[in-house]
C-alpha cells in the first residue's frame, strides 16, 4: 500500500449550479480557490449522465450514457492535479425512478440540484501514469 498523511486545511459546503456539468463545477471551484488536493462527498439529482466503466483487460473506459432524470444517491471522489489542473475523480451511485441503481466513474452529468462537502488538504496530490493499470493515479 502506498500511503501518506494529509492535513485538512479547509472544508467547504457548496451547492452546484442548476444546468452546469457536475464534475466540471467541482473542478472549476477548485481552480478558482487554488485547491490542489481534496476529498468530497455529494448528493442531489441530475438530468442526464455519462458513466464510465474501466475494462481491466482492455485497459480502456467504456462509456454508458443515460438521457433521463436520475437521483444522485451517493457521490464520492478526490481532487488532484492532472497536467497541472484540478481533476475531480468522481464515482457515483445513481438511481432511476424505478429504484434501479446505476454506478461507476461519473464522467459528466447535467446538474438538476447538487450539494457537495469538500475537504481540502494542505499537501498537493498529483496524478501520474501507472504502467500496471494504464491509469493516472495519485500518490
Amino acid at each position: 500500500m502506498n500511503a501518506r498523511a494529509v492535513t485538512v486545511s479547509e472544508e467547504y459546503l457548496a451547492r452546484l449550479e442548476h444546468g452546469a456539468d457536475w464534475r466540471e463545477e467541482i473542478e472549476e471551484f477548485c481552480a478558482r480557490k487554488g485547491i490542489e488536493s481534496a476529498w468530497f462527498n455529494a448528493m442531489g439529482a441530475v438530468q442526464d449522465a455519462e458513466i464510465w466503466f474501466y475494462d481491466q483487460d482492455d485497459q480502456e473506459y467504456q462509456a454508458v450514457t443515460f438521457d433521463e432524470p436520475l437521483e444522485v444517491a451517493a457521490c464520492v471522489g478526490n481532487v488532484s492535479l492532472l497536467d497541472g489542473e484540478p481533476f475531480a475523480h468522481t464515482h457515483a451511485v445513481l438511481s432511476r425512478r424505478s429504484g434501479q441503481s446505476l454506478a461507476g466513474h461519473l464522467d459528466s452529468a447535467t446538474v438538476f440540484a447538487g450539494e457537495v462537502n469538500l475537504r481540502v488538504f494542505d499537501e498537493p496530490l498529483e496524478r501520474a501514469h501507472d504502467d500496471v493499470t494504464d491509469l493516472d493515479l495519485w500518490l
